[in-house]
């Protein structure tokens, strides 16, 4: 059975932010959670599934694989569906978190260190010829990085950072409020342990500056809008002691001022005189690869629309090609001459004299105008 979307799961839009994703975690895993629902299998089931979906949307890397290549996109296993049901501390314990962390200026959880820095997102233009051949592109990002000066540590070269005297340099402190006792962050070290008492001057003891870096990134053939390429370790800086984030450049592609792109589809229209459609004959119509040439059978209407297989864009996933469909659309002679006209005028005498033989279409039309008045006046 195929899995549920993770959105419709929490009931969140896609661009819900990470306090609605907690938020409606949180309500739908108390309301599911199989301590309160003893013996339902269903509960137990909608709980797991509750799991799973925040565990991914909680994750911005998760989250951004997820938004791309849905459920192939993110591990299985880190569903946190797999895990059990867990008790209700879990849950409490997130929402007490967050309550004494606001007081005490702490993380949730106690004091816990960033691992990783945080994952950046660019937006990458490309004209649509870029995104259907691939393409490497030069791109410049800003972003914080590990202070040279210092190395990342915050201190003046030749110096170290001291015990933090707040919290013996454990990082953490013990804070009592009321019946709770709760374990948190260092509010003087902000959970380090150390304090800079001699700060590097080029970081001011932040130790990450502003930076802007080069780099070069490979678009593969066929990416659509919105796809995502990903540059492992090339966000930001989370400090001494930590990985990178990642880098997402998101695609964006220009308007074309002859092609639409739906899929691996593209369609134009053709603007072709009209006794080229009433004659049939040859034209030639664009392609991203090149020109084709497209056979047009006598008396053809407007806006008849002809297929040509495989004048697409290949799929960037599974390789398929798509197609090119060209409407064909009559364009009306202007600027005629006092002779052109006079020739149309005969033309058009001698099409009516011929009756509906030549114009089906317009005497079909003409006799359901006539049938309806007929019938509003009985």
């Amino acid at each position: 059975m195929s899995k549920r979307d993770y959105y419709e799961i929490l009931g969140v839009d896609r661009s819900a932010s990470d306090d609605e994703i907690k938020k409606s975690y949180r309500r739908l895993a108390m309301k599911h959670h199989p301590d309160r629902n003893q013996g339902s299998a269903e509960a137990e089931q909608k709980f797991k599934e509750v799991k799973e979906a925040h565990s991914v949307l909680s994750d911005g890397q998760k989250r951004a694989a997820y938004d791309q290549f849905g459920h192939a996109g993110v591990d299985r296993s880190a569903g946190g569906g797999e895990g059990g049901a867990g008790g209700f501390g879990d849950i409490f314990g997130d929402i007490f978190g967050d309550i004494f962390g606001d007081i005490f200026g702490g993380a949730a959880g106690g004091g816990r260190r960033r691992s990783r820095g945080s994952d950046l997102k660019y937006n990458l233009e490309l004209s649509l010829e870029e995104a259907v051949q691939g393409i490497e592109k030069k791109i410049q990002i800003p972003k914080m990085s590990d202070c040279a000066t210092c190395s990342g540590s915050g201190s003046r070269p030749g110096s170290t950072a001291k015990a933090c005297g707040t919290c013996n340099g454990q990082g953490q402190v013990r804070m009592q409020q009321g019946f709770f006792s709760v374990q948190q962050a260092c509010p003087n070290c902000k959970g380090q342990g150390k304090v800079i008492t001699d700060p590097c001057a080029s970081c001011h003891g932040q130790g990450m500056v502003r930076d802007e870096k080069t780099l070069s990134v490979k678009i593969p053939a066929g990416v659509d809008e919105g796809d995502q390429v990903r540059l492992s370790g090339e966000g930001e800086s989370g400090g001494p002691g930590t990985t990178p984030g990642d880098l997402y450049v998101q695609v964006r592609i220009r308007k074309h001022p002859i092609f639409d792109r739906d899929g691996d589809d593209l369609y134009c229209e053709v603007p072709i005189s009209f006794s080229a459609m009433a004659l049939g004959g040859e034209i030639e119509v664009p392609t991203l690869s090149g020109r084709a040439n497209l056979k047009i059978p006598a008396e053809t209407q407007s806006e008849k629309v002809f297929r040509l297989r495989g004048k697409g864009v290949r799929n960037v996933r599974n390789g398929n090609q798509g197609d090119l469909y060209c409407k064909i659309v009559v364009e009306v002679p202007v600027n005629l001459t006092k002779q052109q006209k006079e020739l149309l005028k005969e033309f058009d005498k001698s099409l009516s004299e011929g009756g509906n033989r030549h114009s089906p279409r317009s005497g079909s039309w003409t006799d359901k105008i006539k049938s309806f008045f007929d019938d509003l006046v009985t």
